[in-house]
């Protein structure tokens, strides 16, 4: 069975607190943060005072997801008791390994991403320390985009790889998902699905979240 985490990035922002519980309610396994800079990605979103204002309002695990130049200066703002995984972005690390081990020193789970145009290969040496692996199936920095196909390798490597080695970390999708692919996506190995626009840009966002449910079942 595989997760869905809705990303916020497509909620409305001026009733958050509503939208996630929301997702809550339809029976969500993750909300998902997507953190922005302006720099790394061109678009701005929030930082860590928003996150820690909705912690405590729901039951829900955060999944972070920081698309920001040097994350390690800024991944203590992002832990609260209910972050589960801090994603930061292979491109954005100069010292990858070390804010790999500085995220689990502070007792969260380590993700970590990858554009699309950047190889599964360059996280050789850094998979068997890493909790989870985020497959840009977009490129990041604006919501609502089209799935690019060839993620879908990505994902069948990164499965392959866990299963050869012996390691466990969970795979993870994030850009335009949608209930049309998100069969494939499970099929292909994923085990967490990112959505953000299929789920709140429905007018029933509960029910969107169980139809995601019954496909990822």
């Amino acid at each position: 069975m595989s997760k869905l985490a809705p990303s916020i990035l497509s909620a409305d922002f001026s009733r958050l607190a509503e939208q996630i519980a929301l997702i809550e309610q339809g029976g969500a396994d993750y909300v998902h943060m997507d953190v922005m800079d302006g720099a790394f990605v061109p678009n701005i979103t929030f930082g860590g005072p928003v996150v820690k204002s909705v912690a405590g309002r729901t039951s829900l695990p955060f999944d972070v997801h920081l698309m920001i130049e040097r994350p390690e200066l800024r991944i203590p703002d992002f832990v609260t008791p209910q972050t589960e995984f801090i994603v930061v972005h292979q491109e954005a690390c100069v010292h990858l390994h070390r804010v790999i081990q500085q995220i689990k020193d502070l007792g969260v789970k380590a993700g970590v991403a990858l554009n699309p145009a950047t190889p599964v290969s360059t996280l050789e040496y850094v998979l068997p320390y890493l909790d989870l692996v985020l497959v840009m199936s977009v490129n990041p920095g604006f919501g609502g985009q089209k799935f690019i196909p060839f993620a879908m390798d990505k994902i069948a490597l990164l499965a392959d790889i866990r299963k050869k080695k012996g390691l466990d970390y969970v795979i993870e999708i994030d850009g335009g998902v949608n209930l049309s692919n998100a069969a494939a996506i499970k099929n292909a190995g994923c085990d967490i699905l990112v959505a953000g626009s299929a789920v709140f840009g429905a007018a029933d966002v509960p029910e969107r979240v169980r139809e995601f449910q019954a496909i990822l079942k």
